[in-house]
């Protein structure tokens, strides 16, 4: 159990191979350490991750006050990272261990960016009171209205959180989803509860984290990603990708899962662990997305699961229909240094009238080929993937209205809102392009009041079903918005 003290008797053993691990009871005549509790409370960290010493560390342990979970679970069949959920035994690796003195110590490999997790490393939690929390009245500030559709929807989530149940809110991109939470936030936080908002992607929290603090400003904010300052807040309201959430265990009443479809989130199965491991037993949570994907969609409609719709933007216009148009073999034009005619009149009807315009290609060498084509007509144009350094210069640049039109790969599916644009896929074939993909990257197109219209057209060399679902999906949403009067035109 001492792994940390360098002359343990011989006789200890690393934490992996203790059956079950003693708790002591809770010795309410300790002084504990209140900085301890802060850190620790809902949290499953490595003694590196503290800067306490390991003799009082243990000494908490002894009074009931911290917990030990074994790092690495081994049994005779398999090994599993308690961390992160890992079974594969390619992520798994052996190393001579100076700390407990095995030639073989096991680690897991998959999320050792967090520090190492290995058969004699601890994962050290809080299992004593909790920290105090001073409540704000109200602590919601905001004096925005809702659409109906959104009313509705805040209903419901705020329901979920009071009844600590689960509730999927199936929103058309552009219908203001984080609106929609600020109720639901508030009571939770006026009811003292630990609330968590996580998405896959880092810019999606950094744009969350400001519009959060100016509508709860009596309340601290910890806004979590790579390199954050805020990891050792105890936070009532906490912001974080998804992967920060591998240093949570048991902390939040309520979570809210932003883009539930989005990368890396829907493949990587260490993330998803990580969102069961760090809600409290009894807690409440709020999956949000666009695109739910066709088993959860199926569950929405034979009742398996709980959701609401909100199926119309704020503005009251129905979502853009994408139309689809046959451009031949585009790859086999491409070669030849030409795009197809029907590529180049769409092209050249939005740049010679100034409606800038977005083209989405499949993959970066068809973007680059493209983009030396256009150049020598429209030398202004630019494009963007996913490892160019300029991305977000670029996007700027197209806010700001210096590029005409830029070329994309998915990057922008989402994430993303320029106020008055046409967008065309060339390639939408593609097996990139799914149907979540596809709804999201329509989803670009008449987000602005100002500019509640415009043109989604999908090119392509055969149609796909991804296509026609996509398509089918827009179209039901905009029929459910008109029947719920949430549309005017």
């Amino acid at each position: 159990m001492t792994p940390y003290i360098n002359d343990f008797p011989p006789e200890s053993l690393p934490i992996s191979s203790i059956d079950t691990i003693p708790e002591p009871p809770l010795n309410e005549n300790y002084s504990f350490n209140k900085e301890l509790q802060q850190i620790l409370h809902g949290k499953q960290l490595l003694l590196e991750n503290l800067q306490h010493s390991f003799e009082e560390i243990h000494q908490h342990y002894e009074n009931g006050y911290i917990t030990y979970r074994k790092g690495i679970i081994k049994t005779k069949n398999k090994t599993v990272c308690a961390r992160c959920g890992n079974k594969d035994s390619s992520l798994f690796a052996g190393f001579p261990c100076a700390r407990c003195g095995e030639k073989e110590c096991t680690y897991c490999r998959k999320c050792i960016m967090m520090g190492r997790v290995s058969e004699c490393t601890p994962l050290i939690g809080w299992c004593g009171p909790e920290p105090d929390r001073e409540l704000t009245e109200p602590p919601l500030e905001w004096t925005g209205t809702l659409s109906p559709g959104q009313q509705h929807a805040s209903d419901q989530v705020r329901q979920t959180i009071i009844e600590n149940r689960e509730l999927l809110v199936w929103a058309v991109c552009g219908a203001g989803k984080t609106e929609v939470l600020f109720e639901g936030i508030s009571t939770a936080l006026a009811s003292g509860k630990r609330v968590c908002i996580a998405t896959p992607r880092t810019d999606v929290v950094l744009e969350l984290g400001p519009r959060l603090k100016a509508v709860f400003p009596g309340i601290q904010v910890a806004v979590l990603y790579g390199g954050s300052e805020d990891r050792h807040l105890q936070a009532p309201l906490t912001i974080a990708t998804t992967h920060q959430l591998l240093r949570f265990y048991k902390a939040f009443d309520t979570v809210i899962l932003d883009e539930v479809d989005a990368f890396p989130y829907t493949a990587d199965e260490s993330l998803q662990y990580a969102v069961r491991q760090f809600r409290k037993d009894i807690s409440s949570m709020i999956y949000l997305t666009a695109t739910p994907n066709q088993k959860w969609q199926n569950e929405c409609r034979t009742g398996k699961r709980n959701f609401v719709t909100i199926p119309a933007r704020y503005h009251r216009h129905p979502l853009p229909v994408p139309s689809f148009k046959w451009c031949g073999n585009w790859e086999k034009s491409l070669k030849k240094d030409k795009l197809p005619s029907a590529v180049n009149q769409w092209i050249k009807t939005r740049l010679d009238n100034q409606k800038q315009c977005l083209l989405f290609l499949p993959k970066i060498d068809k973007m680059e080929k493209v983009l030396t084509i256009l150049r020598k007509t429209y030398p202004k144009i630019q494009a963007v993937h996913a490892e160019d350094r300029d991305r977000k210069d670029k996007v700027q640049m197209m806010r700001n209205k210096e590029i005409p039109m830029l070329l994309t790969t998915t990057i922008l599916e989402r994430g993303v809102t320029f106020p008055n644009i046409d967008v065309a896929i060339l390639g939408t074939e593609d097996r990139i392009f799914t149907e979540s993909a596809l709804v999201q990257i329509a989803g670009r197109v008449g987000r602005s009041s100002e500019y509640p219209k415009g043109e989604i057209t999908f090119f392509h060399y055969g149609k796909t079903e991804s296509m026609v679902k996509a398509q089918k999906q827009i179209l039901k949403m905009n029929t459910e918005a008109k029947k719920k009067g949430l549309i005017d035109y």
